[in-house]
């Protein structure tokens, strides 16, 4: 019999976690996209589909790119493991003794005959897209930023966990490490969500060895947890894990190996919405399951904040070498006020999710990924990125 301890009468409990920039998979996600970055600094129009595997003293980088750019990509490479705390083999890797491994090709034409008509230039109007596939954007409004709670908390305790890591706060806490919350939800007769309180919270966080689980305990409580969740969900039945196998000293990619894009549903809605399976990181935005998924989320984010829904979510699909989306459909799961058909109309005529117009109209040829490779890509209220920024919309059809 499972035995866990249940929600008030109508509610349930949903969970989303999140992993810190140390986790092997971030590491991973990170560096590819630190080679994105490195690449459109000095060639906008670079291509780029650079995955990252990590294990045991190594980090490969592997793929297409076709650039102008002229790279150093094992300085890139050991710089981003650098910048995330990775500086000793007693923390998982060493950024400056590690073995460096460049798999890197130039794309196929075929590819890019279809998509760029390589060798001719085409406007934003006439790009096709990168790839087929279904992206999902989503957006609810149970908090500031118009993300899950669950999510939001779980991501945001991450984060927090790297911060006093890397200010001395929390010394004994190293990279790698692994955040969780459930939340008990009310469902709304208006559709929304409704976070009705934590129901319980987990962390896992790498450790020196020479610091004991009570200290551990108290000082992520103390500086952690409190500072992130706010008071009004916390009561004398939450539950908290933290560490509770014991012990996490062997961590990083000594610990597990690590590969990008294994970390899709952390990347965005913690498990709410939908995802198309598309990952993100280390890909060029020609790429729509990058840059439909940016697109999607500016979307559903301004109908939501327009008042026109309390929560929502945007699909759209592409074939590749194709201008137009193939298909778009709009779920409000009840809570618009509008029926869904009309509020797919209000995203056609605001959005133009053709390729090159995605690309355009969200910058999205400027160095700007690296950052978003760890604690999500939507609701960064820190970074603002142009998917964030809501739209005005025009909806009177």
């Amino acid at each position: 019999m499972t035995d866990i301890k249940p929600p008030q009468p109508g509610c349930f409990l949903f969970t989303s976690e999140s992993v810190n920039e140390g986790h092997p998979d971030k590491l991973a996600d990170q560096v590819s996209d630190a080679v994105l970055d490195a690449c459109l600094k000095q060639d906008p129009d670079s291509m780029v589909a650079c995955e990252t595997c990590t294990k045991t003293g190594m980090v490969m980088v592997f793929g297409e790119i076709t650039t102008k750019a002229q790279v150093d990509y094992e300085a890139i490479v050991r710089q981003a493991c650098k910048d995330i705390g990775y500086d000793s083999e007693d923390k998982g890797l060493n950024y400056a003794t590690m073995e460096v491994l460049n798999k890197l090709e130039e794309q196929s034409p075929d590819i890019g005959q279809g998509v760029h008509g390589m060798g001719t230039r085409k406007s934003a109007e006439e790009l096709g897209a990168g790839d087929q596939g279904h992206m999902f954007g989503y957006a609810s409004d149970e908090t500031p930023e118009l993300m899950p709670l669950t999510h939001s908390l779980a991501t945001q305790l991450g984060k927090r966990l790297t911060d006093v890591r890397k200010d001395g706060t929390v010394p004994w806490v190293r990279p790698d490490g692994k955040t969780q919350v459930t939340c008990e939800y009310k469902k709304g007769d208006d559709g929304s969500m409704q976070p009705q309180r934590v129901h319980t919270i987990l962390i896992s966080t790498q450790h020196s060895p020479d610091v004991s689980l009570d200290q551990q305990k108290k000082d992520l409580m103390e500086h952690v947890i409190k500072p992130i969740v706010p008071e009004k969900y916390l009561d004398d039945e939450t539950i908290f894990h933290i560490n509770p196998s014991g012990r996490f000293v062997i961590g990083g990619p000594h610990g597990d190996a690590g590969l990008t894009g294994r970390k899709i549903i952390i990347d965005t809605y913690g498990g709410w919405g939908a995802h198309g399976g598309g990952a993100f990181s280390g890909k060029d935005t020609s790429k729509v399951d990058r840059s439909a998924a940016y697109a999607a989320r500016w979307a559903a984010k301004s109908l939501v904040a327009s008042g026109l829904a309390k929560r929502c979510l945007v699909q759209v699909s592409y074939a590749i070498g194709v201008v137009q989306p193939l298909s778009m459909f709009v779920d409000s799961y009840g809570s618009g006020v509008k029926d869904d058909e009309t509020l797919c109309e209000i995203v056609k005529r605001n959005f133009d999710f053709r390729p090159g117009c995605i690309q355009r109209d969200l910058n999205l040829k400027a160095p700007q990924f690296q950052p978003l490779a760890a604690y999500g890509h939507f609701g960064r209220e820190d970074l603002k990125p142009a998917w964030e920024i809501v739209k005005d919309l025009k909806h009177e059809l």
